[in-house]
């Protein structure tokens, strides 16, 4: 108010001047916002107390987050120390436990994979032949560190592609083109051998090996045909051969019998001329048989049926009996 006393008006402006203002934003009440440099000067007054403190649950929390992994079924994992190296010990599925920064888990896949290889190599008839081959792998688990010491995690990609060519083209060289065909399990077999003792010595394992895909030159193949063409065509005409023999003798035979047959009758007839006659009767009802089975209706003669049986009859007793000179 303008109307108050100097020493008064004088004793206000200065406590106005020499307050402390209140901080832009700071809320009134217990709710003020946290100064960092406050709670530094705090934990500079509680000392080394609250520092191992905050270091303890730090650390702990670093800890908890980092020092665990999990091991997945069909892995296997080992650990790389940075102070000692690869430990030997192998730690199957399941939650372990490591020391962060220091350690670190590598994870092996030790399930059986596929791995499949196609080279072009030559027989030995010096046929170029492609073969494909599919072998299952796995590493030993026994044997994980030396693994990962010499060849990685990669192991597969590095050795099997070498050892599964030289092992073929070892293999195919020994037989010849048609006896990798015919005696292909034998091949296969063989293979399986050779591979599974040149991947031990990496420390592989192989639970399968078979040959996939086996095939020539086209013009191998043209070959082939021609001389299985040829070979048909040899077996037709020796069969024809065989067939034309076949037929004569068949004719001859039946000649021989026609002329046996004819000889019989003509002896029959010599020493009894009623044979003929028996024949004609003979003959006749076979005739009549296939007449009656007819839907036809036919009227012949005996002549037709061959049973003019009387023209020899009494007419030729009659003859045979006269007089030579009235004959």
């Amino acid at each position: 108010a303008k109307g108050g006393c100097p020493k008064c008006r004088g004793h206000h402006r200065s406590q106005a001047v020499g307050a402390p203002r209140p901080a832009r934003g700071a809320m009134a009440g217990p709710f003020k916002r946290i100064d960092p440099k406050a709670v530094l000067n705090a934990l500079a007054k509680g000392g080394a107390p609250a520092l191992g403190a905050l270091a303890v649950v730090g650390g702990g929390a670093y800890v908890a987050r980092n020092g665990m992994y999990t091991v997945d079924a069909g892995h296997i994992s080992i650990k790389y120390n940075r102070l000692s190296g690869v430990n030997s010990t192998t730690f199957r599925e399941g939650v372990h436990f490591m020391l962060p920064w220091f350690e670190r888990p590598i994870i092996f896949d030790v399930r059986a994979r596929p791995h499949t290889m196609n080279t072009l190599t030559g027989s030995g008839d010096l046929q170029m032949v492609n073969i494909s081959l599919r072998a299952l792998c796995r590493p030993d688990p026994t044997k994980l560190p030396e693994i990962y010491r010499n060849l990685g995690t990669d192991y597969d990609q590095k050795v099997l592609p070498s050892i599964i060519n030289e092992v073929l083209k070892s293999v195919v060289a020994q037989y010849n083109a048609s006896q990798l065909i015919m005696q292909r399990e034998l091949v296969s077999k063989m293979i399986r051998q050779r591979l599974v003792q040149r991947a031990k010595d990496f420390n592989i394992l192989l639970d399968d090996v078979a040959i996939t895909h086996l095939s020539f030159s086209p013009e191998y193949e043209k070959a082939v045909e021609s001389k299985q063409v040829a070979q048909q065509q040899a077996e037709r005409a020796r069969y024809w051969v065989l067939k034309a023999q076949e037929e004569k003798k068949r004719t001859i035979i039946h000649a021989e019998g026609e002329k046996q047959s004819a000889e019989m009758i003509g002896d029959a007839i010599k020493k009894n001329p009623g044979f003929i006659e028996l024949r004609k009767i003979a003959t006749a009802k076979e005739i009549s048989n296939l007449l009656a089975k007819s839907n036809n209706r036919l009227v012949l003669s005996t002549e037709s049926l061959l049973l003019n049986l009387m023209e020899s009859g009494p007419a030729d007793a009659q003859g045979q009996n006269a007089p030579a000179g009235k004959r």
